[in-house]
């Protein structure tokens, strides 16, 4: 919302500077944006006639004018405008004016003629950027007076940031009112009379949807000049407003719109053809609108209707059929009140976005319709002419909104704002800002404006109270409360020692959107089961991730693209599979590439492999404890490299993957060499039984080592499950020291060597006990797992 200080200032009865009152409307919610002077910097500039213009001897797009500045003699100057002519009066910089920051205008002989001064455009007073002929003042401005003083140049627009709940400062009279409050000055309101009727036609008006527009104020003008000038005061005000002047009948529109709030229109009458009629558009209806854009309507959009169909997009746009042109003589004037709700969202989708809308969609005064059309009745009596017609009023008071009634209890108000104020103060400021507080019993009970419908709970009130009163007047003062420090369940490793060990084993924390694109998980073939975004910001984050390896890639490839070759990345986050419903899962993953240690001479340079990828997923379930072993099965997926996958398992469940990323997906992101990377289950990765103490043994331990051919098929992760499995309780340790394949091993075979240390907490084993269990064990393995005792 843009405005002119000016013209706020005759509104309300303010002394404040604009720096001062800018700080004020920031203080009080209103965030001003900007603020900037209304022209540039301008001296001994003043008003003249030209009283004679004729060509310039030596030159063809020069004149030479003599101008009458209110001085005896006139002053001859040299103009190259092509409106330059007698009868016109302009500003007229004379000799030694000063215009922006250091334009001095002096003496000058242009083409063998001297010129004493320079009659100015628009531009070159900084009023605009029109720069296409002399800026022509009206007939009655005084001659000789300064410029600055006669357009009232020393003003500034303010521009402020308005949050979507205050629709009623959208307006010269909502923020006068709220800065009344705010500075606690005096509110000017203009009285606006009643119009006097030269006529009596009016026209019928159907509220066919009245739940969309319960209040329509329409009013015919005949006779109007439709060639008539905007009043200089008028377009000014438009402009400092950041509104261009387009015609009469449409800047006092436009005007009423910025100083009430309330969007008005105007038919051409001749155009329109029996009533009027508001209801919901009809397929295979369409309209030409104002900008020359055609729209066809649907049973979304609100039409305001002649007998031919519709003549308006109603809340956002005429059409162009039945717009007001410099041929029109007769009019309707239109002003209503439509649901905030049924024009919410259509101008964005329309592509139509426009001052009406802007309004509409926030919310209008419903009871501001009749004072809009009587105020933009008097001004164009008074600058285009003609006879106004009887009012036309069509309501239906079921469904325009009622005014709200809000109840503030005073101890609830110096709760939430942490001090005290006297009930005295409490209800000035309420009568400030036009509420009708009735206080008793403790509580105001507070009757709200027809146009602040952003107040509807008590909390607004307090809000209204606080902003008032100053928020820098609000004592400063710790939160008190007790804090709980959250239980992390023994039963499982919390989330930060997962994080802490990646980091200690030399991986970076990455973080990346939730969201990513549908085209850069399909690389993966991790596409499936996505939710897509509703409202997505654009096509590369139109889908949440069902995996955080893509994201991560994109980060390994980032930092490749500069010059880093040792890298490595973890990330801990929620991944989404849509099925039969939403499935959301925490997850850890990590890549790594380039070599193992950072370069150095004590060790040999290599690039990492998949075997120092295991030992970082061990240490990391090494934070389980004791609890349940880490084991690798073979497997594929399409995004890691055949024959260097795995599944990670704990306790025979999968709680995911870890290999070398496949070199087709390396090569679409164009990496080069290998790349490790797992994916874990972080619900699963974590549980962990409790753990529990037991006694040390002060007996010696007995080992017993066994040479073993297995079938190359059985993992040492087979062998030592069933192996504590046989064993029971005094098996505190087993080890593999050996494999060996080749001569005397048959074909299919390996021969593992494993060290099994047995103890007993309450007694010293003896051979029988130990020879007794190492048969069990052997015998079992060769059960199970076809094992064979080496050298039998």
């Amino acid at each position: 919302m843009r405005f002119s200080v000016n013209w706020l200032k005759k509104w309300v009865d303010l002394e404040l500077g604009v720096d001062e009152l800018a700080s004020r409307l920031t203080a009080s919610g209103l965030e001003v944006e900007s603020v900037h002077a209304v022209a540039a910097p301008c001296s001994a500039v003043v008003v003249a006639e030209i009283t004679h213009c004729e060509e310039h001897p030596n030159a063809d797009k020069l004149k030479v004018c003599l101008l009458d500045a209110g001085e005896e003699k006139p002053l001859q100057v040299v103009c190259g405008a092509p409106n330059a002519r007698p009868g016109i009066r302009v500003p007229l910089a004379r000799v030694g004016a000063v215009i922006g920051d250091d334009f001095k205008v002096s003496k000058a002989k242009l083409r063998g003629t001297e010129s004493f001064g320079m009659a100015c455009s628009e531009r070159e007073l900084g009023l605009s950027d029109d720069h296409s002929g002399l800026m022509e003042l009206p007939q009655d401005a005084p001659l000789g007076t300064d410029i600055r003083d006669y357009l009232e140049l020393d003003d500034h627009s303010i521009e402020v940031d308005l949050t979507p709940n205050r629709a009623d400062c959208l307006s010269i009279r909502g923020l006068a009112q709220d800065v009344s409050a705010s500075c606690n000055a005096n509110l000017v309101v203009p009285e606006v009379q009643p119009a006097k009727t030269g006529i009596s036609d009016t026209i019928g008006v159907t509220l066919e949807h009245p739940e969309d527009c319960p209040r329509y104020v329409g009013r015919f003008i005949r006779g109007i000049d439709p060639v008539a000038a905007t009043p200089l005061w008028m377009v000014e005000a438009l402009r400092r407003s950041g509104i261009r002047s387009i015609s009469a009948t449409v800047d006092a529109t436009n005007y009423v719109l910025m100083e009430l709030g309330q969007p008005m229109h105007a038919f051409d009458l001749d155009h329109l053809k029996g009533d009027i009629c508001v209801r919901r558009g009809r397929t295979g209806e369409s309209l030409e609108l104002l900008d020359g854009k055609q729209l066809e309507f649907n049973e979304e959009l609100l039409a305001i209707c002649d007998a031919s169909g519709p003549v308006a997009l109603a809340g956002i746009m005429g059409g162009l059929a039945t717009g007001v042109t410099d041929s029109t003589r007769n009019i309707l004037l239109e002003s209503a009140y439509f649901n905030p709700s049924t024009i919410s969202g259509k101008a964005r989708a329309l592509g139509l976005q426009t001052d009406a809308s802007h309004r509409y969609e926030r919310g209008v005064d419903p009871q501001g319709q009749v004072r809009a059309i009587e105020r933009i009745t008097e001004l164009l009596l008074e600058i285009v002419g003609g006879e106004a017609g009887p009012l036309v009023h069509a309501v239906s008071e079921l469904h325009v909104p009622a005014q709200n009634s809000v109840n503030l209890r005073h101890a609830r108000l110096q709760r939430v704002l942490g001090m005290e104020i006297d009930i005295e103060e409490v209800t000035r400021i309420l009568e400030r800002l036009r509420l009708q507080p009735d206080f008793g019993d403790g509580a105001w009970k507070v009757t709200v404006p027809s146009d602040r419908f952003d107040i509807a709970i008590e909390e607004d009130l307090i809000e209204e109270i606080a902003r008032i009163h100053g928020y820098d007047n609000i004592p400063v003062a710790l939160p008190k409360g007790e804090l709980d420090p959250g239980v992390v369940p023994e039963s499982r490793v919390p989330l930060q020692n997962i994080q802490q060990a990646l980091c200690t084993l030399g991986y970076q924390e990455a973080i990346n959107y939730s969201f990513t694109s549908e085209e850069l998980l399909g690389r993966f073939s991790l596409d499936n089961h996505v939710l897509p975004l509703a409202n997505a910001l654009n096509t590369d984050l139109g889908v949440m991730r069902t995996s955080l390896l893509p994201g991560l890639m994109e980060t390994l490839a980032r930092n490749l693209r500069r010059q880093q070759d040792r890298l490595r990345f973890f990330e801990t986050g929620t991944v989404f599979e849509q099925q039969e419903g939403l499935t959301e899962s925490w997850h850890v993953a990590a890549v790594a590439c380039g070599s193992p240690l950072p370069e150095q001479w004590g060790v040999d340079s290599r690039t990492l492999d998949i075997f120092d990828l295991k030992g970082d997923l061990e240490a990391m379930a090494s934070l389980r404890g004791h609890t349940g072993e880490i084991e690798f099965r073979k497997a594929t997926s399409p995004w890691l490299h055949p024959g260097q996958a795995a599944m990670v398992c704990i306790n025979g469940a999968d709680i995911g993957w870890a290999g070398s990323i496949h070199p087709a997906v390396l090569k679409q992101m164009t990496i080069k060499g290998p790349v490790l990377a797992f994916e874990l289950d972080v619900d699963l990765l974590s549980k962990r039984e409790i753990s529990y103490t037991k006694n040390i043994s002060h007996f010696p331990s007995v080992r017993r080592d066994l040479a073993l051919r297995v079938p190359e098929l059985v993992t040492f992760a087979e062998v030592k499950r069933n192996v504590i499995d046989l064993s029971g309780d005094l098996l505190i340790n087993l080890v593999l020291f050996d494999l060996y394949t080749g001569q005397n091993v048959e074909k299919g075979y390996k021969s593992l060597a494993i060290g099994l240390i047995l103890q007993n907490v309450s007694c010293t084993l003896t051979d029988e006990v130990v020879d007794s269990l190492v048969q069990k064990v052997i015998q079992g393995l060769e059960e199970r797992l076809d094992a064979q005792l080496r050298g039998l």
